[in-house]
């Protein structure tokens, strides 16, 4: 029954009840039933043309280092972190997927239709590098990390995720060691600048001192100490030679004295013969007195084992052999004459000796007194020369100390260099040594790669009552909107609602038989046939996910 337009506008519907749910259920069952049982078709395709995913993973644990970090200061200091990041990018790069890809025989049906590149990148996408929970806070350091693997063949996936473990291994090792090398190579080059610097350096500063030798401000202290020795010699000097010219005239006094008494002295023509016959006598007693005043001047300053000390010793040995030899031959010829000596000329001769020898004394003793003089006077003038230098040295020292001082400033900062570099070089070998010896920080096997049992993906069964249940949703929602269009009166209770009349009975629809028959005969034909393709797929599916299964 139709109700007029503007009454069914004007007319709001009445609340519905569990009744009209189940009557609508009825009414619109296959619309309901149609999208589930589409939805589970295409779950259970899904679900099983959905190729296994299988994932192989393996554990790699962070050995510290064999000796102890304060012993031996590594060289890589990056955390381990970072350093995972860094060989992962190594790895996954396009060239060693790629080796990987063909050693492998992986992914040959996507390699027949899309380009390397984006095998690659599918392939990247499978590698998961996962840090592995553990007590405390560790996460930072990464003790421990997995690598794993995902494929379609459990197989493969195992030795692709083998190969990632040991790839990851030795890739470590080598960036450890390379890292170790450079390190130790860069500062090796360092060190040699350095020492170069510095050689050049000490060259200047060397050179400089050369140059500059007694005028360097260091030895300010050794000049002013150099002159105050050097004024204190003055003073001896000068108080030597006071003394010394003191003695010289008291000297010249009592040589005038005794040359005046040798004037008073008057001799006879016998003595006077006597005293030419013994002039040989007399010249050599002169030389023994010469020798022995210049050796008693040599004794002042030399012991006796002087080789000028032991000469003149030997000298006046000679000497005096000499003089008694004459003496000796004076005697036997006047033994040989017969006649007695006469004492007044005696006396005269005795007196004239005397006098002659006092006055040779006194001469040889000026002479002395005057080589003494002269070397005072030369120490003297050698002395104040000396001074002279040294203030000269100490005036001039002043207008080089500024660039001296840089010199030894840049000196030291050189040599502070050197000796830091040569110490950092030198741990960086022993550690490159020890990453040679694989004694540093390392990556141990801690788990193989497993060989997975159960695929990871698909979820299945989820997949399918996912699909199912989106299928009743989408049934569900074609219902009500079906039931939402109908404007139609269902049941007396919408007699009685919209038209507010009493009903006092109803007429029931009546139908042909066979026009009835035939409707439900093809709705079962349809039904059947849906169902029945439906079951075929699903079984198509199911048995070509088994039959490929490895």
């Amino acid at each position: 029954m139709q109700l007029p337009e503007a009454q069914s506008l004007s007319t709001p519907r009445r609340p519905l009840d569990i009744e009209d749910y189940l009557h609508m259920v009825r009414r619109h069952a296959a619309w309901i039933l149609g999208p589930a049982f589409a939805g589970l078709v295409v779950a259970v395709v899904v679900a099983f043309l959905w190729p296994d995913t299988y994932v192989s993973s393996a554990t790699l644990r962070v050995v510290p280092p064999q000796v102890p970090e304060n012993l031996v200061t590594p060289n890589v200091n990056s955390a381990m972190s970072e350093r995972i990041s860094a060989m992962y990018q190594t790895i996954s790069s396009r060239t060693n997927l790629t080796n990987l890809i063909n050693s492998f025989n992986l992914y040959p049906r996507e390699r027949q239709r899309k380009p390397i590149e984006d095998v690659v990148e599918a392939m990247r996408g499978a590698i998961r590098i996962y840090s592995v929970p553990t007590l405390g806070d560790h996460d930072k350091n990464m003790p421990a990390f997995q690598i794993s693997f995902a494929y379609e063949n459990r197989i493969l996936a195992q030795k692709v995720a083998a190969d990632l473990v040991g790839r990851f291994m030795a890739e470590n090792t080598k960036e450890r060691t390379t890292q170790s090398i450079s390190t130790t190579v860069f500062l090796r080059d360092q060190l040699e600048s350095a020492k170069k610097e510095l050689d050049n350096l000490d060259q200047r500063v060397s050179t400089y001192r050369q140059t500059y030798q007694g005028r360097l401000p260091e030895q300010t202290s050794q000049n002013q100490m150099q002159i105050a020795m050097l004024e204190q010699r003055i003073g001896n000097v000068n108080g030597g030679l006071a003394r010394v010219s003191q003695e010289k005239l008291l000297l010249e006094s009592d040589l005038r004295s005794l040359k005046t008494q040798r004037a008073s002295l008057t001799p006879t023509q016998e003595s006077i013969a006597r005293r030419q016959k013994s002039g040989l006598l007399d010249q050599q007693d002169r030389e023994i007195l010469q020798l022995e005043t210049v050796l008693a001047n040599l004794r002042q300053q030399y012991k006796d084992s002087y080789p000028d000390v032991q000469r003149i010793i030997a000298q006046l040995g000679i000497a005096r052999k000499t003089r008694d030899k004459i003496a000796s031959q004076e005697e036997i010829e006047h033994q040989d004459d017969g006649s007695g000596p006469k004492m007044p000329d005696q006396g005269y001769e005795r007196e004239a000796r005397a006098v002659d020898a006092a006055i040779l004394r006194v001469e040889t003793q000026l002479k002395t007194k005057q080589m003494e003089v002269d070397n005072y006077q030369n120490d003297l003038a050698s002395a104040e020369q000396q001074v002279r230098q040294v203030q000269d040295r100490l005036l001039m020292a002043p207008a080089s100390e500024q660039q001296y001082a840089q010199l030894i400033r840049d000196q030291a900062l050189a040599k502070q260099s050197y000796d830091e570099l040569n110490r950092k070089r030198t741990q960086s070998s022993i550690s490159e040594e020890l990453e040679r010896r694989q004694q540093g920080e390392r990556l141990e096997l801690l788990d193989p790669a497993s060989l997975p049992q159960s695929p990871t993906q698909p979820k299945r069964y989820m997949i399918i009552t996912m699909g199912l249940a989106v299928g009743l949703v989408i049934g569900l929602a074609l219902a009500g909107a079906r039931e939402a269009k109908d404007t139609t009166l269902k049941n007396l209770k919408d007699v009685r609602a919209y038209t507010r009349l009493n009903v006092l009975g109803s007429i029931p629809l009546l139908e042909n038989d066979r026009v009835v028959r035939d409707r439900r005969r093809l709705a079962w034909v349809a039904w059947s046939t849906a169902c029945l393709a439906g079951i075929v797929i699903m079984t198509g599916a199911v048995f070509y996910y088994y039959s490929t299964k490895v």
